[in-house]
C-alpha cells in the first residue's frame, strides 16, 4: 500500500529513501558518544594539572590516542549529521540550503581532520 496520494506520484514528491539512513547514523553515533564521552571526563579529569610532557605521553599511549581520534570522529560526524536535520527542516531557499550543507560538511570534515591531525602529530611528532 503507498501512502503518497496521485498527484505526489506523478510529480515524484514523497520519500526520498535516504531518512532511515540517516536516522540510523545519528542513532549510532550517539551510542558511539555515551562511552566515548565518559572515557574523556574521566580522563579529563585525570588530566587536570598536568603539563605538555605528561599530556603527550597521555596522548602517545595507543588506547588513549585511539579513543580520542574515535571520539572525534564520532563527535563531529554526529554534529554535522544533527546540523543537516536543522538546515533541512529550517532553511527554506534552495540556494542557500544547499550552500549551507556544502558549507557545514566541509567546515566539519576539515575541522575534524585537523583535530585528528593534532593528536596524531602530539602521539607520533617530535
Amino acid at each position: 500500500m503507498e501512502m503518497r496520494s496521485s498527484l505526489r506520484r506523478v510529480q515524484g514528491l514523497g520519500s526520498a529513501k535516504e531518512g532511515v539512513g540517516h536516522w540510523w547514523a545519528e542513532r549510532l553515533t550517539s551510542m558511539a558518544l555515551v562511552p566515548l564521552v565518559l572515557w574523556f571526563m574521566a580522563s579529563a579529569v585525570f588530566l587536570v594539572g598536568a603539563n605538555h610532557a605528561a599530556f603527550k605521553a597521555w596522548v602517545g599511549s595507543f588506547g588513549n590516542g585511539l579513543m580520542l581520534v574515535l571520539f572525534i570522529i564520532a563527535l563531529f560526524h554526529h554534529a554535522q549529521l544533527g546540523l543537516q536535520v536543522v538546515i533541512e527542516d529550517y532553511v527554506h531557499g534552495e540556494t542557500a540550503k544547499m550552500a549551507l550543507l556544502i558549507a557545514v560538511k566541509f567546515a566539519f570534515f576539515f575541522i575534524g581532520a585537523g583535530s585528528v591531525s593534532a593528536v596524531l602529530h602530539l602521539a607520533f611528532g617530535n
